[in-house]
Order: structure tokens, then sequence, then C-alpha cells
């Protein structure tokens, strides 16, 4: 028995036991979100007498396409004038600094407390503005939102009630919704990921009392919450997923409420996907590094812990995606070359149900966004969603190896295009370079293991090898079209 392929072998079942783990974390997930939907709603807090003071954060750089809008919604929220103050945290460099001057202006002549905080430079970038406008704030409790979303003036009103019938709550977070899910495929496909976060994993980690995340944007800290779990660090790409897991670690509590939206912008091109899933898969990463130890010597319950570790390994999957996929296609000459080793391929197939839960999960996830079947649920679309997040699996693992290996790397921001997509797209994140490349090749290389299984009449991997070459053909294409 050779050597070569027995490892070829051991490897790739070791990749699957791995995604079966996965499949079933999302599946407990589904379970639990469908646990809390039947469950009787709970009361919505009473309506405080007397309103504590908030500050809302706008951490903003370069972001002259929507910076306006921002401040514009942060100034028409609905909240006692005296007792709000909105902080522009402008690192810009470009016109959005004498667009967000004017707005500022604007809005103070109009009765709002607004100031325009300009730092002498980035550093620590978005965690670091976060850490800076604090220190000059005097609310007790934290808004934050990003440049590209647009709160609901009852914002506030619908969650700080929750902080005060809590003194433990720390976060209430809330969902995103999308401005320009219809705008193109590509968005398309990102709100349909991003729902099936929102409204299953965020939903039933609550339910069972697992650690959530603080997505960032649209939610609201407890000041003393921050303070107590040691501040805003600027040592991950993800500050928001980093002080989440000290603050629990910490004994706060997360609240998360699906029914409060606040819509924002999805990138429309595949750079700005790119460098925003670059942040989301390094970050998550080295956030792992980080807290792993300290989650498992926590005194938190087994269940917990687990729930807790695939939770920081999230992005981890891509690496073994990637794996997976590299050794796919000599794997087709494997079991036609070497007989001995068919009966394992026959057991190896028993772990391609761990596929089906993120079936069930997917498709739960779209069954509530759409719950008047509004949208239909096409299994074709399922099917490219899949694809299209394979074909992303180089460049997201080659973030989580950067940031499992603890290589820093600057946080380049997210374009946005602003109101009807028109805004001027200037701020490249690069254009196609030697990664594009090889995503091309790789293309071409899975296509060579799907041509080689038709050729041995051996359709075992067919399917993976297809999603995988249409994947990254599509990343490919869309990457050298929107460098244009």
């Amino acid at each position: 028995m050779s050597l070569l392929p027995l490892l070829l072998v051991v490897i790739y079942g070791l990749c699957l036991l791995f995604i079966l783990c996965f499949s079933g974390g999302q599946w407990q997930l589904t379970r639990l979100a469908l646990r809390a939907y039947a469950a009787p709603p709970l009361p919505r807090p009473p309506v405080p007498a007397a309103w504590p003071r908030v500050t809302v954060q706008l951490p903003l750089y370069n972001e002259q396409n929507v910076v306006e809008r921002v401040i514009d919604a942060a100034a028409a929220l609905d909240y006692p004038p005296e007792l709000l103050h909105i902080q522009v945290l402008d690192d810009s460099t470009d016109a959005t600094v004498a667009l967000a001057a004017e707005r500022v202006a604007y809005h103070i002549a109009r009765g709002r407390r607004l100031s325009h905080v300009r730092r002498p430079s980035r550093e620590g970038y978005k965690a670091g503005a976060l850490r800076h406008g604090l220190a000059a704030s005097d609310g007790e409790f934290i808004a934050i939102f990003d440049a590209d979303f647009v709160p609901a003036p009852d914002f506030l009103r619908r969650t700080i009630p929750f902080f005060l019938q809590d003194e433990n709550i720390g976060v209430v977070q809330t969902r995103w919704g999308h401005l320009n899910q219809a705008e193109s495929l590509l968005t398309r496909l990102q709100a349909f990921g991003l729902d099936a976060h929102f409204l299953i994993e965020q939903v039933g980690r609550t339910f069972a009392g697992f650690f959530i995340n603080f997505n960032g944007t649209g939610g609201v800290w407890r000041r003393r919450c921050i303070a107590n779990a040691g501040g805003w660090h600027t040592d991950t790409l993800t500050e928001d997923l980093d002080l989440s897991y000290r603050a629990q670690l910490r004994g706060w509590r997360f609240v998360y409420r699906p029914e409060i939206v606040v819509p924002a912008e999805l990138p429309a091109a595949m750079d700005a996907l790119k460098s925003q899933q670059f942040r989301w898969t390094k970050g998550g990463a080295e956030t792992a590094r980080k807290h792993l130890g300290a989650l498992w010597r926590s005194a938190q319950p087994l269940v917990v812990k687990l729930q807790g570790t695939f939770h920081l390994l999230n992005s981890s999957v891509y690496v073994v995606i990637l794996l997976m996929a590299l050794l796919s296609v000599p794997l087709v000459f494997v079991r036609e070359h070497y007989p001995e080793y068919k009966l394992v391929f026959r057991l190896a197939s028993v772990f391609l149900v761990g596929f089906a839960p993120l079936v069930y999960y997917y498709y739960t996830a779209w069954r509530l966004a759409w719950p008047t079947g509004k949208a239909r649920f096409y299994p074709g679309f399922f099917l490219l969603f899949l694809s299209v997040s394979m074909g992303l699996a180089l460049h997201n693992a080659r973030a989580v190896a950067l940031g499992w290996l603890g290589q820093r790397t600057p946080f380049v921001r997210t374009p946005k295009a602003g109101p009807g997509g028109r805004g001027p797209r200037r701020y490249r994140t690069g254009g196609v370079g030697p990664w594009e490349v090889l995503e091309g090749l790789l293309a071409l290389y899975f296509g060579f293991g799907f041509g080689a299984g038709l050729y041995f009449g051996d359709a075992g991997l067919l399917p993976f090898h297809l999603l995988l070459t249409v994947g990254f053909a599509a990343i490919c294409y869309y990457s050298g079209r929107h460098a244009r």
C-alpha cells in the first residue's frame, strides 16, 4: 500500500470530519433558533420615566458617497436632544471632511449636539477612533453605526429600554437589513448569507445562552461594559468580536433583537467584497488566537465552550475547504488506480451527509427572511451561493493564515457607492494581481478534475468539482470586471 495515496485519503477524511462537526453546529443553532421563534414573544420593556444620556458614534474614513446620509440619519433619531450627543469620528483624507463638516454645522444650527472629531493620525483604525471618541463623550450608552448604515428614527427608543431592565446587559445588537439587495447577483448572494447569520446564528446562540458577538455596527453598548472589559483593543481587525468575548468572559449579558432592523449597503463590487471578507476572516482568526485559551480556562459550561470554539473558528473553515478542494483532484486518480481504497471512499461518502445540515440551515434562514413567500427558494441559487463561497476559499484562507500567524495588516475600508449606487468608485482596494490570477488557474485545475471524473466514469466528486470550477471562475471574472 503506497504511503502517498494513504496520506491523501487520511487528510481528506479529516477535512470531511471537520466539515461534519461544523455542519452539526449549524444544525444545532437552526433547531435552537426555531425554538426561539416558537416561544411566546418576550414583552417589550417599559418606557423609562427618565431617558439616559446616549452618545452615537459614526466612525468614518473616506466615505464621501455616504457620509451625508449617515449623519442626517443620526441627527433624525427621535431622542431628547439634550441627552443625545452625535460624534462624527472622521479620519478621512479626502472630500469627506468638508462634506461632514457642512452636515455637522447644518444640524448644530438646528439645535442638535454634534461633534466633528478629527485625530492627528489613523492609529488603531476603527478601534482607535472609537476609543478616542469615547474619551471625549459623556453618554452612559454608546450606539455605533458604520457609514453605510441608516438607522430608523425610533432606533434608540426601541433599544435603550432593554438596558434599563437589567444592569448586567452590556450590549443590545440589532439585525442588519439590506438597502441594495436587488442591485445585482453579487448583492443577492451576500444578503442570503448575512440573513442566515442574523436570523439563525444570532437568534439560536442568544436563546441557548451561548456567546454572541456585537456586529461592529447597528448596536448599543453600555459604557461601563466597555470599560470593564478593557476598552477597544487594536490588535485584531475585528475589534467588535474581540471586545464581545472579553465582555462575555467577564459575565456581561448580550441581547439580540432581530425585529429591530437597521438597513445597510452591501458591497456591490468584488474588490469591496474581498476587502470586507479579508477583515472578517483574518480578524476572526486573530480573535480565536487571542481568546480560545481564555474561553476553555473559563468556568463556562462545556456546551458554551464548544459552541464558542466553533464560533471563533468560523473563518478557519475556509482553510479546510481549500485543503479539501486541492486534494480532491488527485483523489480522482487515487480512486481509479488504487482499488484497495474503494471501501475507504465508500465510508467517506457517509460524511458527505455533513452538507445536509447546511441545506437545512440556509433554507430555514430563507424561510424566515421571506415568510410570505415573496421570493422563492431556488435550489440553483443555493448551489450558486455555495459555489461562490467556495470560490472565496483561497482569498479567505490566506487571510485566516495571516491571522493565525499573527501577521499585522492594515484595516482596509469597504468602498460604498452610496444612494442608488451612483457614487464615484474612486477608492480602489486593489485590482487584478497574482492572487486573482491564481484563482483563475484554480478554476482550470478544478475543471481538469471534473473532466478527469467524466473520463474515468467516476461521478463521486463531479458535483464538488463543478461547484469549485464555477465558484473560482466567478470570483476571477468579477475581480477582473470590477477592476476596470
